[in-house]
Formats: structure tokens, sequence, C-alpha cells
């Protein structure tokens, strides 16, 4: 049960987001919605009462709470955590979940490459921002949600806005190696806080995240079938997710990796701890922490 806890969720109106928020609903957690577009929200969260039932919420356990979070948007971020500081007494988990893949090349209202941006920056701000209360609220849980796809990208320090140049599925494979090394330096730094930081790949899951994806018409057919086959449900692609956020098995365990609620080892470059401290002290400039 994850009755009287508070959980936030990013990116909660659509796949592995929604999935983990119904689960959680279920085990009566107060889940925070934060999600871009506030009408598909709201269409999501009421598709998930009458899925998990109105009892969750009715019998006084769990509620479903939809706030307004563009993560391409630094000042959405700040506005976001700002009201949650408000309103919110407590919060034991936050689930950075959102994330935009493979994208053509745009940038954020802030000017950063959009994968880097979003994937990695804007979780960034959130998370530090709402650091203080998950320590007041711990023990509580931070969960990063990266990708098998870490495996090809790399930290180019001169060139981390992609402007000399632009490969979609490297900056996507850079943004989740950067989700790793930040989780990494961030369960380095909470040791002795009560607060655990553990990241995750969830597999191959059918969801709208390959959205920007081109498979040729005559492909879509034989795509569709394998993926009906071979991919995960958002369900169990969001198992790992909602392990971490809720098992007593993981309770104090940090700093790890886990695919299909085991733990997994790393490449060397995702636990590289200059990399991840350099990378730490560049995001807090980008993002406005640190001047």
């Amino acid at each position: 049960s994850m009755r009287g806890k508070t959980v936030i969720i990013t990116g909660a109106n659509s796949g592995l987001g929604r999935a983990a928020a119904a689960e959680l609903l279920r085990m009566q957690a107060r889940v925070i919605m934060g999600c871009r577009d506030r009408a598909r929200a709201e269409r999501a969260a009421r598709e998930i009462r009458a899925e998990v039932g109105e009892r969750a919420e009715a019998e006084g356990g769990g509620e479903l709470v939809v706030r307004e979070l563009d993560l391409a948007s630094l000042r959405s971020v700040r506005a976001f955590c700002h009201r949650v500081l408000q309103e919110e007494p407590r919060l034991d988990v936050l689930i950075n979940n959102a994330g935009i893949f493979q994208c053509p090349y745009m940038k954020t209202e802030d000017g950063f490459e959009m994968q880097f941006g979003v994937n990695h920056l804007g979780h960034f701000l959130l998370t530090s921002l709402l650091l203080g209360l998950l320590k007041n609220s711990a023990p509580s849980r931070i969960v990063v949600v990266s990708s098998k796809l870490y495996k090809y990208g790399e930290i180019n320090f001169e060139d981390l806005n992609s402007e000399i140049s632009y490969n979609k599925s490297f900056c996507y494979s850079r943004s989740k190696l950067a989700n790793l090394l930040f989780a990494r330096e961030l369960a380095r730094r909470l040791e002795g806080t009560g607060v655990t930081v553990n990241s995750l790949h969830p597999g191959i899951v059918r969801t709208n995240l390959g959205r920007y994806v081109n498979i040729p018409l005559l492909a879509k057919p034989l795509f569709n079938l394998v993926s009906w086959a071979f991919f995960k449900t958002p369900l169990e692609g969001a198992q790992t997710s909602i392990y971490l956020a809720s098992s007593p098995d993981v309770e104090g365990v940090s700093g790890k990796y886990f695919g299909d609620c085991k733990e997994e080892e790393l490449l060397p470059k995702a636990m590289d701890d200059l990399v991840a401290r350099k990378l730490w002290d560049i995001s807090e400039v980008m993002v406005g922490l640190l001047k």
C-alpha cells in the first residue's frame, strides 16, 4: 500500500507514466501527474479513475491530481515546483519519466537542444527544486527512467547543445546517458539523507514515444505486428518504475540501475564520476541554479 504517500510522475498522461500512475493510484497513493498538455492529462486522469474505479479515491486513500508541467520550459518547471512546495506537505516519490525520442532538431524555450533540454535539463531543475521537500519527507525516493540506448551516447562537453552537429539517435542516447550520470552523482550527494536515487531501463515498450520515427508506409503493418508480438505493453514496461517507487525490497538501496525489477550492470561510461560531476556543474549553470 502507498496510502498516505505522495508521488509525482512526469509525463503521466500516456505510455509508461500513465500505467505507473494507474498502478500507484490502485495502491492508494496521492499521484500528481506533471503533464505538458492539460486537456490530455485531464482526459487521461478521467480514464484512469474509470479503470481503477473511483473506489481508490473514495476510500480516502488514493488521489489523482493534474498539474501543468512543460519540461521544455524552465519557467514552467519553476512554476510547477513553486506550486508543489506551496501545496504539498510531503513528497515521497519523484518519478522522472517524461521523455522525447529522436525528434528533428528543435530547441526548447530556453534555447537548448530539445532532447537534452527535456530529458536531462528539465528533470535536473525539477529534481533540484524539489530536493528540500524530498529530504523533509525521508525516507523518500527518486526514480530516473533512462534507456538501454544510453550505450550509444557520449557526453561531448564541446557541443552539449548539438550546434556543431546533430544526429537525433545519438542525441537521444546522450540524454539517456546524462540521466544515468545525473542519478549517480545525485545518489552520491544524497548519501545519509534518507533519499534514495535509482535509475532503470523499461525495455522496448509500445508507447507514443516513437512518434518522430519514420516507418515506411508499406512496412507499417509488419512493424505493428512485430511490436504487438515482441514489445512490452506500457504496464509491463512500467513495472520497474512501480517497483522502485513502492517495493520494500529496495528500501535504502541507492545509486543502482535496474531492468525488469532486477539490478543490472552499467557500462563504465555511465559510472564515470569525473564526467558526472562536470555534467552536474555545467547543468547547474545551464538551468540558472548557479550564475
